[in-house]
């Protein structure tokens, strides 16, 4: 009979380890979900995932419990929350931005009706560490995570004119590769637009990384006024001709303003 009981006990500790495990696995995963959408509702972290609604809501309420998601009220969608920072390490600087951009982001997408990104610098490249999609904007490419090349991104351009001369020196000596026939490989004409991106506050991309693709974007800082990421809308060029460029132009250094400001600076 102990023999039995024995048994009993363990076969409920496992039973209980693998439950601990699995809720461990969807916790992950529910981090996963909205670092890949942005944000995102009950029901679609449920779909996602697999399960209930009801599941997902207590996943959901653990992490908030913790500051690793928050919820937007008048939206009901959960994001992000700043205790992943705790978690972060070395790469709080880049959630710190995503977390503040990430309203900042969908708002700027939803006034353009196009695919709004937050990138940062990373080496020889800018990464889109944020991405929000407006209504116009529902066949548009995955921009996420995405490694792009400094000169030939409105992104990587906002982000290299200002850098320091050294470093823009450093990616301007190397061989640019040419993406495209519109792509500037030239070092002394993207000398003159990284200049003329400081006069101007923004930066623009047409046809530069792929044929039928542009993009405009702004410099965001920190509390220093250091450059530390850049917000950028892209679409298709028929969306996007020269006169919607310069008006969007607008609406997102409006944009890189208000996430500036919620970084510290004083303009």
């Amino acid at each position: 009979m102990s023999g039995k009981a024995e048994d009993t006990g363990t076969g409920k500790q496992s039973r209980g380890a693998a439950a601990s495990v699995q809720s461990v696995d969807r916790a992950v995963s529910v981090l996963e979900i909205l670092a890949r959408h942005g944000d995102a509702g009950v029901t679609e972290i449920a779909e996602e995932l697999g399960v209930h609604k009801s599941t997902a809501f207590r996943l959901l309420g653990v992490l908030e419990a913790r500051g690793l998601v928050s919820q937007e009220q008048e939206r009901g969608k959960y994001y992000l929350g700043p205790g992943v920072l705790r978690l972060a390490g070395a790469a709080a600087s880049r959630l710190d931005i995503s977390q503040e951009g990430a309203p900042v982001c969908r708002e700027l997408a939803e006034e353009a009706g196009e695919t709004a990104n937050i990138a940062v610098l990373d080496d020889d490249a800018a990464v889109n560490i944020m991405q929000a999609r407006g209504s116009s904007s529902v066949t548009a490419q995955n921009w996420l995570g995405r490694r792009t090349p400094l000169h030939a991104t409105s992104s990587g351009k906002a982000l290299l004119a200002h850098q320091p001369k050294s470093v823009q020196e450093s990616v301007l000596s190397r061989k640019l590769p040419r993406l495209t026939e519109s792509t500037v490989v030239s070092p002394a004409e993207l000398r003159a637009e990284l200049k003329a991106v400081v006069t101007s506050g923004f930066a623009t991309a047409r046809d530069e990384l792929e044929l039928g693709l542009h993009a405009v974007a702004a410099p965001v800082r920190a509390h220093d006024g250091k450059v530390i990421g850049a917000i950028s809308v892209s679409g298709p060029s028929y969306r996007l001709e020269e006169e919607q460029l310069q008006e969007v132009a607008k609406r997102t250094m409006a944009a890189a303003q208000d996430l500036s400001r919620r970084m510290g600076y004083a303009y």
